[in-house]
Formats: structure tokens, sequence, C-alpha cells
């Protein structure tokens, strides 16, 4: 952690909280998809509805939430979350089929919707504009480094506990997380004059269009978020079926989804700690590369899963690691770039509206993974996902330089923005 930020008690304490709950959510993830995927031996289906009763709720209330985030005091938003998000967790213990678990992971996810958003603005509160990147290089590390010492947690917990005992843990991090967040300062509100608060005083559709606004007057936030968007969508036809893919496999270990997940999250973790230490990279490229990375990533493991390759122990977390050093290069830059560029009073609603575009792909990208896994087989709908995303990388190339010009331009006709920003934090 760069000096300046370690000297940020409050930055500090933030990314502990989230450093605690990020764990127990890999812990019972782990733990759901472990018990649904191959216990129960769900259907293609019955996964992507898994992944579906998460992204449902960010993807509807997503710009609504980042509205209220804006609106309300973003501890006080962040401590309900975490709060009745434990209590939900706990329900999880009596869940008996597969329903139960959609009900009560939909319900937890429009929680998430509401936490995301308020500590993104609260990340832009606690810190300058010119420690952004660094800020979220570490918040990416972390929640990397949780993604990699989760599955490996629950792995253990699951086979000496069982896996309900793991719930409970899950719980218990989102109320540690709830206790750190009280020790964070509230927003610090200035005096308004009559322009600001007739503003404040507009209605919340007026709210959502300003966050929409906003993106749009960027081209590269526009096209960044297109890249994004149309990257987990394609991401998502596989990513959801890979543990209906390694059941293909002649022997294949109950463990092996635990690993291919740890090395993913391995990957993203070496990627978080490069880019905190290496903050003028060109992020539109990274992002490009990434798709790149994320596609050959794919095509390898179905080729390999085709060929029942030996020692598959070995090959699918190395695999798993270039997909997550890859999916690296796509988020964190593209992350790092929309908290530069948005002031801190817009966080909340520029937020909302990038994760209910995104989540909107992680909810279409499942359920049409699904059926296309089961129309046409598990691995040529890996072998179309890698296509796609090689596809998408030499499309974002070409248009490179129109993006990255007309990007400069804005920036150049709209100076003071994250002036004006800073000055509404000090």
């Amino acid at each position: 952690m760069k000096p300046k930020l370690k000297l940020n008690k409050n930055f500090v304490t933030l990314i502990t909280a989230q450093a605690i709950s990020s764990l127990g959510d890999w812990l019972s993830i782990v733990a759901i998809i472990t018990l649904v995927g191959l216990k129960w031996e769900a259907t293609p289906m019955q996964m992507s509805l898994i992944i579906l009763s998460l992204a449902m709720p960010m993807a509807v209330f997503g710009p609504v939430s980042g509205a209220i985030a804006d609106r309300l005091d973003r501890k006080k938003l962040m401590i309900i979350s975490d709060v009745v998000r434990g209590i939900l967790i706990l329900l999880l213990t009596l869940a008996s089929s597969v329903w139960m678990v959609y009900i009560i992971l939909f319900a937890t996810g429009i929680f998430s919707s509401v936490f995301v958003p308020a500590k993104n603005g609260k990340l832009k509160e606690l810190v300058k504009d010119e420690n952004i990147k660094g800020a979220m290089s570490l918040t990416s590390i972390i929640d990397s480094s949780t993604k990699v010492l989760g599955p490996l947690i629950s792995g253990i917990l699951v086979s000496s506990f069982g896996t309900y005992n793991v719930f409970y843990i899950d719980s218990a991090t989102f109320f540690l997380s709830a206790l750190l967040i009280l020790l964070l300062p509230a927003t610090a509100k200035e005096p308004l004059n009559n322009k600001q608060e007739g503003k404040q005083a507009s209605s919340l559709r007026s709210d959502l269009q300003e966050g929409f606004t906003f993106i749009r007057q960027s081209s590269y936030l526009m096209y960044g978020l297109f890249l994004l968007g149309i990257s987990l969508l394609i991401l998502q036809l596989s990513d959801s079926q890979i543990i209906i893919l390694l059941r293909e496999l002649t022997n294949v270990s109950p463990d092996l989804f635990g690993y291919a997940v740890t090395s993913s999250g391995l990957g993203m973790l070496i990627t978080g700690i490069v880019l905190s230490k290496k903050t003028d990279y060109n992020a539109y490229l990274y992002m490009c590369l990434g798709v790149l990375g994320i596609g050959a990533g794919f095509g390898g493991m179905a080729a390999l899963t085709y060929l029942d390759l030996a020692l598959s122990i070995v090959w699918v977390p190395a695999l798993g690691l270039v997909v997550g050093i890859a999916a690296g290069l796509v988020f964190i830059p593209f992350q790092s770039a929309v908290q530069e560029k948005t002031p801190v009073h817009l966080t909340g609603r520029v937020f909302g509206v990038i994760n209910s575009t995104t989540t909107t792909a992680t909810i279409i990208g499942p359920l049409a993974g699904g059926t296309l896994a089961t129309v046409i087989g598990i691995i040529p709908s890996f072998l179309i996902t890698s296509s796609l995303l090689i596809f998408l990388f030499f499309i974002s190339l070409i248009f490179r330089n129109k993006v990255e010009q007309e990007d400069e331009h804005v920036t150049e006709s709209q100076p003071g923005t994250q002036g004006a920003a800073s000055r509404q934090i000090n």
C-alpha cells in the first residue's frame, strides 16, 4: 500500500471491512455451487439460475440504488445492507431445495445492489483524486485475494464441518463488516445555495438521467462500458457452465472447480498488484488485451477437455490463472478511469448505471449459456465463447484511436470537473 493511502485511516477501515465481507462471499458462493452443482447434480439451466438469482437485483435496481446512494448517507446504507445480508445468509442453512436458494440469493442481491454504489461513493469521499488509481487497484487486490483464499478455506471447512457451517461463518463476516463501517465518518454536507437546494429536491427520475448523461459525455466511458458489458455477456455464456464442462472429464476431482476459481482469483490478484505499482498505463489497450486473454483461456479449456487430457489438476488451474489475469485487465482499468472522471456527488448514479449494465450482461449470459449448452453441447458453447471474445478484441482495436482522441477532446473542453469534486470532500 502506498504511504499516502496507509496514512488514510478511514480508507484502511473501509478496505478492511471490504476484505472481511468479500472473504465471506466467496466462502458461501463456492459452497452453494458445490452443493447445487455436484451434490444435487443441477442441470445447466439450474446452474444458470443460481447466477441469475444474484445478478437480477443488481440489473433491475442498480440505477435506482445508485441514485439512493447519492441522496442518503452512504455509511448508513452500507451498514443496513451488511446486517440484512448477514441475516439472509443464515437462512441458507434452512434451504432444502434449489428454489429456496434462488429466493434467498435474490433477496441478498437486492441489498448488494445498494452496498456497491454506496461503497464506491464512500471511497471517492475518503480518497483524493491523485490516489484513486492506487486505491482502486488495492480494492481489486483485496477482491482477488479473497477469491483465492475463500475457495481454499471453504473447501477445508466443508470437508471438515459440512456445507452449512460455511453459511454461519459468512453471516458473521457481514456483521463484522458492519461494525467496522460504523467507525467511518458520515458524509460531510456543505451548506446549499438556492440552486443546489433545487437540484437536491429534483426527482429520482432526473437523478437517474443525470448518471446516463454524464457517461454519454465521454467516448471512453461509453465505449469502455460497451466493451465491458459485451465482454461480460460473452464470458457468462460459458463462465456459469464451467462446472458442467469439468464433468465431461473422465477423472474429475470434486475439488477441481474450487482450484479453478482460486487460480482465476490469483490471476486477478497478480494483475491488481502490477497495476497498483504502474498507474500510468493505457487503460483502453489493457482492456482490449484482457478480452483477448479471456477468449484464449476459454478456448484452451474447451479444446483440452475435448481431448480429455490427463493431469486436469494442472492445466485447468493454469488456464484459470490466464483468464483471471485477463479479466483483471478488463475490470480494473475501466473502474479506475470511472473513479477518476466522475465527481463525488455523481459516483452513486454513475456506478449504478454501470453496475446495472454489466449485471444485465451477467443475467442474459448465463441464461443464453445454459440454453446453448443444452442445445449444442458444452464444449461447442465454450468454443463459440472463445471465438466471439477474440473477434471483439480485433473490433476494439479498430476503434481504439477514435475513442482515445475523442475522450482527450472532451477532457480538455471540460476542465475542473475533478477539482469541483475535490472541493466537495475537503
